[in-house]
């Protein structure tokens, strides 16, 4: 999703885009072609394929669902054909061997990433970590790589910044009539369905509402309908939404996971209980705390008493609310895209 919003603001500014990725389980593929975009699919390798990898493993090399070797092959016929003047690299399995091998076929290289843990050949990396230093990356990357690090360069579709005023103003009363629900678009372990059991234990206002987003491939999407329906207050199950911003600015109070949603909601001043669903979501969770834009809930059982005090307390406090929104707000304006883009485009 963040590279379908990088694509967005390139277009706009006259670049061709494509994309190529793998054919896992929930791919995006057909919403990339929907966007517009030429698309290219790689196959999925059989385990014994991908575990033949060099002995330098990667943390996340599983993921790729090939070995590095075999995923640059494949891309070598593309990427000749097409030269780009950018490749953009946006997965944890891929490092400077893939990046190396790829080189010859394109002007430049950028890298996403949030993990600072492996060495990248590329011109230009972004890591849009709140809290993420240059220094963090420096033995990583060649001496001659841009880095841009920080929630600053989050790269946010154009609609949050275009909400944010709104969102804004509609906080100063610090009410808590609107909870949105919002555990990530596959949400695999069926946390949502968990939460809302939770909110039945809470002081959730009898006037407030529910909305639950989900996206459209997540697997659990009927038994959380069906615990909405179970709900003391008026629950709404979305799936596979177009209109994120307008939902989080209409919103009072998310409970969400700390990944890259975390800087949407920062962008609306959305203030948020926030739940850790993967390793790499531990600092990003932590540096919200510390800033006070954020508050962090366990998951471990039910009924969880750490999503629901927290609830209790912000349904009791305007105050925090209000205080919560503002620091987070201050996190982000939600213009990272522009600032990225203008590094690229020369």
């Amino acid at each position: 999703m963040r590279c379908l919003t990088l694509a967005n603001a390139l277009t706009e500014q006259g670049a061709e885009c494509h994309f190529i990725c793998r054919e896992h389980k929930g791919n995006l593929l057909d919403l990339i072609q929907q966007r517009g975009y030429p698309t290219y699919s790689l196959p999925i390798e059989t385990e014994l394929q991908a575990k033949k990898e060099n002995t330098l493993k990667l943390a996340h090399a599983t993921w790729l669902g090939a070995s590095q070797q075999h995923d640059a092959l494949l891309c070598d016929g593309l990427l000749q054909s097409m030269q780009p003047d950018w490749l953009i690299v946006d997965h944890y399995s891929l490092d400077e061997r893939w990046e190396t091998r790829i080189r010859p076929y394109c002007k430049r290289i950028m890298v996403i990433d949030d993990l600072a843990d492996r060495y990248h050949d590329c011109d230009l990396l972004l890591d849009q970590t709140f809290g993420r230093d240059i220094e963090d990356y420096v033995q990583w990357v060649p001496k001659h790589c841009q880095l841009l690090c920080g929630a600053n360069y989050a790269l946010l579709r154009s609609e949050f910044a275009q909400w944010r005023k709104y969102s804004l103003e509609r906080r100063k009363a610090g009410q808590l009539k609107h909870l949105l629900i919002n555990l990530g678009g596959v949400d695999k372990d069926n946390i949502t369905t968990k939460v809302l059991k939770d909110m039945q234990n809470s002081d959730l206002p009898d006037y407030c509402k529910i909305t639950v987003v989900m996206g459209s491939t997540a697997p659990w999407v009927d038994l959380v309908q069906e615990q909405a329906a179970l709900m003391q207050w008026q629950t709404e199950v979305k799936t596979g939404v177009s209109n994120m911003a307008e939902l989080m600015a209409s919103s009072d109070l998310a409970i969400g996971a700390a990944g890259s949603t975390s800087w949407e909601r920062c962008c609306l001043g959305l203030p948020t209980i926030m739940l850790v669903l993967a390793e790499n979501q531990k600092s990003i969770a932590n540096n919200l705390e510390q800033a006070n834009a954020a508050q962090i809930a366990s998951i471990n059982k039910f009924p969880d008493l750490s999503i629901i005090n927290k609830v209790n307390c912000l349904v009791s406090s305007s105050l925090v609310l209000k205080e919560m929104s503002q620091a987070s707000a201050d996190i982000i304006n939600g213009l990272g895209a522009t600032l990225v883009t203008n590094e690229m485009v020369i």
